[in-house]
C-alpha cells in the first residue's frame, strides 16, 4: 500500500469524536445514524411548526386590527359618496347625480381590484424561512459528515 492510499491523519477533535464509535459495528453505526437523523428531522419539523404558529398568531392579530380599520374606512367612504351624490343633486336630478357617482366609484373599485389581484399573485407563499435555512444547513452538515 502506498502512502497516497492512506487517509490523512485525524486531528485531535476528530480522533476524540471517533473514539466512542471505534468499537461499534457497521450495523450499529447505521442504527445510530438513523436514530440521529430521525431525531434531527423531528426536531426541525417541531421548530417549523412553532415558527408557523408564532407567525400565524401575529398575523391573526394584525388582520383583526386591519379589518376594524377597513370597516371604519368603508363607512367613511360611504359617507363621502353620499355627500358627493347630495352635492351633485343640487345641480342635476338626484337619479343622475347618483348614477354618475356610482359609475366613478365602480371604475375606481375595478382598477383597485385588478391591481390588488396582480400583486397578490406575485406574493410568495408563507413558509418558515428560518427553519428552511436550518434544514439546508443540516443537510450540508450530514453530507460533509458522510464524506
Amino acid at each position: 500500500m502506498h502512502e497516497y492510499d492512506q487517509p490523512p491523519p485525524l486531528s485531535n477533535a476528530e480522533s476524540e469524536r471517533g473514539s466512542h464509535v471505534a468499537g461499534l459495528s457497521t450495523v450499529q453505526l447505521i442504527e445510530r445514524l438513523t436514530t440521529q437523523v430521525s431525531t434531527l428531522v423531528r426536531t426541525e419539523i417541531d421548530a417549523g411548526l412553532a415558527e408557523v404558529k408564532s407567525k400565524g398568531s401575529r398575523l391573526g392579530v394584525g388582520v383583526g386590527i386591519s379589518g376594524a380599520g377597513a370597516l371604519l374606512l368603508f363607512l367613511g367612504l360611504a359617507t363621502l359618496i353620499a355627500t358627493a351624490v347630495l352635492g351633485l343633486a343640487t345641480v342635476l336630478s338626484a337619479w343622475l347625480a347618483a348614477l354618475i357617482v356610482a359609475i366613478v366609484v365602480l371604475a375606481i373599485g375595478g382598477i383597485l381590484a385588478a391591481v390588488g389581484a396582480s400583486r397578490a399573485k406575485k406574493a410568495l407563499p408563507p413558509i418558515p424561512a428560518d427553519t428552511a435555512a436550518r434544514i439546508g444547513d443540516d443537510i450540508t452538515a450530514v453530507k460533509e459528515g458522510i464524506r
